[in-house]
C-alpha cells in the first residue's frame, strides 16, 4: 500500500498515531450499530415518536448482519423494516437455562394458527410462553414454517454462504450468535422468521407472500429472561433472482405491567384457553423458582 506523508497510513504507523486515530473515532456513529447507551438511538424511520420508556436495546442490523442480547421477562421488543426488504430471522433461548428454547411446532400447533400475528404466543418445548406477540403493523407477513436460509441452499442459489460472504445464510449468521453465549449448532433450532411472508395452499404448496411494505413493525412481550438471537438475510423461499436484504431496526423497552394486561385481554383482546394455560404454566414455574 502507498499512502502521502501524513495520509492516514502514515498515521496510524505507530502505536501512538494508531492510539490517537482509534480514539477519534470515539462517539461517531454508523449506519449499522448498536447505539450505547440506548437512549442515544435516534428515531426510527416510518415510526411515530419515541417508544414509552427508556431503551434497554437500540440497534440498526445492517442487511446479511446479525445481533444478539439477554432481555429480561416483562420487556416489549420492537423490530421495525424501514425499507421493506428486511427479514428478521429470530431465536429464542431461556436466558440460563438454553435447553428451554423456542418450539415453532408448539408455536403453531397449540394455537391453532401457524400464521404469526398479534395475539400469537411464541413457545417453548416445556410448554411456556417465551414471548408473545402483541403489536403487528406488517399485516401477518411473517412465517413460522420455512425455517431460516441454510448453507447448501445459498450456495446452490447464490454461489456463496458464509456469515462473511454478501449472501449470509441465516443458519450461519444464528451460530455465530449462539456461539457468544456458549452454544452450538445443536442449539439451532428452526426459526420464526418476520417481515416477508409464506402461506401454504390447498395443494400444500408454499407460496410467497413477501414483505407488507417499508415502515412496518411487530413488537413481542417476553414472559421469561430470554436470550435472543436475530439474522438479518434473505428469506429461503424468497423468489427474486438476486439477494435481497435491508437494515432491521431493534428497539426494546421494559414494560412489565403489560403482562398483567395481556393475560386479562386488555392488550391484544382475549387470549385463547391454550395460550392462558401455557401463560399459567410459565408463572407457576416462576413461582417456584421464588421468582414471582
Amino acid at each position: 500500500m502507498t499512502s502521502t506523508p501524513g495520509g492516514a497510513a502514515a498515521g496510524t504507523a505507530t502505536t501512538a498515531g494508531a492510539k490517537a486515530h482509534a480514539r477519534a473515532q470515539h462517539g461517531r456513529v454508523g449506519p449499522h450499530m448498536r447505539y450505547v447507551p440506548a437512549d442515544s438511538a435516534p428515531e426510527v424511520p416510518g415510526r411515530e415518536g419515541p417508544p414509552p420508556g427508556p431503551l434497554t436495546w437500540a440497534e440498526t442490523v445492517a442487511p446479511g448482519g446479525y445481533t444478539t442480547a439477554v432481555l429480561a421477562r416483562g420487556t416489549r421488543l420492537r423490530l421495525t423494516d424501514p425499507a421493506g426488504d428486511a427479514c428478521a430471522h429470530l431465536l429464542l433461548h431461556r436466558a440460563g437455562a438454553t435447553q428451554e428454547r423456542l418450539s415453532v411446532a408448539d408455536t403453531v400447533k397449540v394455537p391453532w394458527q401457524a400464521y404469526p400475528t398479534a395475539g400469537h404466543p411464541l413457545l417453548s418445548g416445556f410448554g411456556r410462553v417465551l414471548a408473545t406477540v402483541v403489536a403487528d403493523t406488517a399485516d401477518g407477513h411473517h412465517d413460522a414454517l420455512a425455517g431460516t436460509s441454510t448453507a447448501a441452499g445459498n450456495n446452490a442459489r447464490y454461489g456463496a454462504s458464509s456469515s462473511f460472504s454478501a449472501t449470509p445464510a441465516g443458519r450461519e449468521l444464528l451460530l455465530l450468535g449462539a456461539l457468544k453465549h456458549d452454544l452450538t449448532a445443536r442449539d439451532l433450532v428452526p426459526a420464526i422468521s418476520f417481515f416477508q411472508g409464506v402461506r401454504v395452499d390447498a395443494a400444500g404448496r408454499f407460496s410467497w407472500l413477501g414483505s407488507a411494505g417499508p415502515g412496518r413493525s411487530v413488537e413481542l412481550l417476553t414472559h421469561l429472561d430470554v436470550l435472543v438471537l436475530i439474522a438479518n438475510t434473505a428469506h429461503p423461499l424468497d423468489p427474486r433472482d438476486e439477494f435481497q436484504c435491508s437494515p432491521l431496526e431493534i428497539r426494546a423497552w421494559r414494560a412489565e405491567e403489560e403482562l398483567a394486561a395481556l393475560a386479562a385481554g386488555e392488550l391484544v383482546g382475549e387470549l385463547g384457553p391454550e395460550h392462558l394455560t401455557a401463560i399459567a404454566n410459565t408463572e407457576s414455574d416462576l413461582l417456584a423458582r421464588g421468582v414471582l
